[in-house]
């Protein structure tokens, strides 16, 4: 019988934050029969169930749950090792993962991942898009070596590198371009667009705008800054847009781009990874390489 693996262990932390074993498989590269196969065999290497099987999902037992924790933090151990060894040589090569929020990677990523590959060509890049949210916790879980993110994150265990700001500026129909800039008291009145929920954006010019927790009627949401600024070319209303996404996505849109009046809405971009990172110093001239791509956008 095959003794308990390092594989077995993956298998199962992925199942236990998918809660899917599609998913988990999707993630582990592999089909869901293997990995059900490996769970299975799992068990019985332990003698008792880790999972409880409906039709539709999956439950850890309680066992499942205490296990999960500890395969997780062994998983972690692990990668730390593996981490240690490649601090120690120069240049940086092998696997790096890197999160990036949507309101950055379509404007900054292409960028720093030439940059990076010129600089380090042993370097095996895993760039990934998600919310800040879901990015901290692969952090935190040692499933991600290192986040761009909107800060202050404000998470004890991360250490956070301050890259560059850039301030938020005005998008509105191009028939409205000879209008007076409104204030943030004048946009809590007009139907402002925004990202929906889960984006640190949405939240960035909810609290410039003054807005209170109950959103207007006439808020209107979109799933990217893209769809956003086409709604304001059709004369649904306005937006804010970060000043890196400028370029790109009103080139093709019928809309005017407006400065607002000081003190301007602005963000902090900055990079974040666990401080126990033995990486952390490689990790500091990634983020160099970042603050350089940022700096040449804004």
């Amino acid at each position: 019988m095959s003794r308990l693996s390092m594989k077995h262990l993956r298998y199962f932390d992925a199942l236990a934050r998918f809660g899917h074993f599609g998913h988990a498989a999707e993630s582990c590269a592999i089909t869901q029969p293997a990995l059900s196969v490996q769970i299975k065999e799992l068990e019985q290497l332990i003698g008792t169930p880790l999972v409880e099987r409906g039709a539709r999902q999956i439950r850890l037992t309680s066992f499942g749950e205490e296990f999960a924790k500890r395969a997780g933090d062994i998983l972690r151990s692990v990668d730390e090792l593996e981490d240690m060894a490649r601090a120690s040589q120069t240049p940086l090569i092998g696997r790096l993962r890197i999160g990036v929020i949507p309101t950055v990677a379509p404007y900054l990523l292409a960028d720093v991942i030439k940059e990076l590959f010129r600089q380090y060509p042993g370097l095996d890049l895993r760039p990934r898009e998600a919310v800040t949210q879901k990015l901290i916790e692969d952090l935190v879980g040692g499933r991600m070596d290192a986040a761009i993110v909107a800060l202050p994150i404000s998470e004890p265990s991360l250490h956070e590198e301050t890259l560059f700001e850039e301030e938020f500026v005005l998008v509105r129909p191009l028939k409205d371009a000879d209008l007076p800039v409104p204030n943030s008291a004048m946009l809590r009145e007009m139907r402002l667009l925004l990202l929906e929920e889960g984006h640190c954006f949405r939240d960035q010019a909810i609290s410039f705008c003054k807005m209170s927790s109950t959103m207007p009627r006439d808020l209107m949401e979109g799933s990217s800054l893209s769809t956003l600024v086409q709604m304001v070319g059709a004369g649904i209303g306005v937006t804010l847009i970060p000043e890196m996404a400028v370029p790109i996505e009103t080139s093709s849109a019928a809309v005017t781009v407006f400065r607002l009046a000081a003190p301007r809405p602005s963000r902090t971009i900055g990079m974040v990874w666990r401080k126990t990172n033995p990486l952390s110093d490689q990790l500091a001239q990634i983020a160099e390489v970042v603050r350089q791509a940022g700096t040449r956008k804004i």
